[in-house]
């Protein structure tokens, strides 16, 4: 019988997103359910490149078949590369692996190109998490997505487990007013820009807020700016979960268009708010989910598509309501009590 459990953590010093709220809520589920739960984390760099397979060794080491001299029956890792842990039971629950080695290479959201070292080091990871990953008790792929990459490049099956956002049971429907929402950290991968770009061609008096902040937050403000729509587009930073309740309450729909992604609270999250979601035909997790014209809209990952579909709504709010009440017939259905009890069957 499961009793202790250790949930690893791979941390970029202060960087909170996903990955980490996605943690804490594991974690924190455990514990409701009695279960004696702790966090282990190692920092993770990598640049320049070589630091990559250092940071991999420093969880090779780590074993934590026992911890001050307690037997820990469960060990649940996440992401690379957490899942390079020590233990008789590990569990992989699989947010993604180092995409940077894999699917995104030779893309601009990479630094992997074709060259003799990239193209070694790419080998080795490949090779490596092959072996780690197959390591586990059981392989758990947070997202259909997720699990088809392991398929594709390791050889690896993994069983698609989804869970609910962290504010799922404090989400609320509102009614609509004049914004569109999106709700993401301001990096190249999520594509905001797109976004910001699209609002230079929606017709109707329709704002856009922006909740998030990330490296290219100044980028995409200066962006705003030079397109002239700084006066419709609101950059409203790191909010609170207060707040972020209330705009995800008060908007038409919410916009989230990133480049092929593991999974996406955003998605879910506006589900549970009775919200349509407008996303991209290579926006990968969100189409385990978004039905083009029935809970949401999926168009090119262009700034003219995203501007049609942001029209269609903004013309048309009772199909917007209709769309966000079906979203929500979907994503309610997705809970905890399912996921832990897979996490820790035998």
């Amino acid at each position: 019988m499961v009793r202790t459990v250790v949930v690893c953590e791979v941390q970029v010093p202060f960087v909170h997103g996903g990955a980490e709220i996605h943690v804490r809520s594991l974690v924190a589920q455990l514990r409701a359910r009695g279960y004696e739960t702790d966090r282990v984390a190692l920092p993770f760099k990598w640049y320049p490149k070589d630091e990559i397979l250092a940071h991999a060794a420093a969880w090779r080491l780590v074993d934590l078949s026992e911890s001050n001299g307690r037997t820990v029956d469960r060990v649940i890792a996440t992401k690379f590369p957490a899942y390079f842990v020590r233990h008789p039971c590990k569990v992989t629950w699989l947010m993604h692996q180092y995409r940077a080695a894999y699917e995104l290479a030779g893309t601009e959201y990479s630094d992997f190109e074709h060259v003799e070292d990239d193209v070694a080091l790419r080998r080795r990871l490949v090779a490596l998490d092959t072996q780690m990953l197959g390591e586990s008790h059981r392989i758990f792929a947070g997202a259909a997505n997720v699990g088809q990459r392991l398929e594709k490049y390791n050889g690896l099956s993994a069983e698609i487990l989804y869970h609910p956002p962290v504010l799922a049971e404090r989400l609320r429907g509102g009614p609509a007013r004049d914004y569109v929402l999106v709700v993401s950290r301001l990096e190249t991968i999520k594509r905001v820009d797109l976004v910001v770009e699209a609002m230079t061609m929606v017709r109707h008096g329709i704002r856009l807020i922006v909740a998030g902040h990330g490296t290219q937050g100044a980028n995409v403000t200066a962006r705003a700016e030079t397109l002239g729509v700084s006066n419709r587009v609101h950059f409203a930073g790191a909010v609170d979960d207060e707040t972020l309740i209330e705009l995800y309450a008060g908007a038409l729909a919410v916009v989230f268009a990133p480049f092929d992604e593991d999974f996406g609270y955003v998605t879910l999250e506006s589900f549970l708010a009775h919200k349509p979601v407008i996303t991209a035909a290579d926006a990968g997790g969100p189409l385990e989910f978004v039905e083009d014209g029935t809970n949401g809209a999926i168009c090119e990952p262009t700034p003219a598509a995203i501007a049609a579909a942001i029209d269609r709504y903004a013309a048309d709010p009772a199909r917007a309501a209709s769309h966000g009440d079906a979203g929500y017939e979907r994503a309610r259905l997705i809970t905890w009590d399912g996921v832990i009890e897979r996490l820790l069957a035998d």
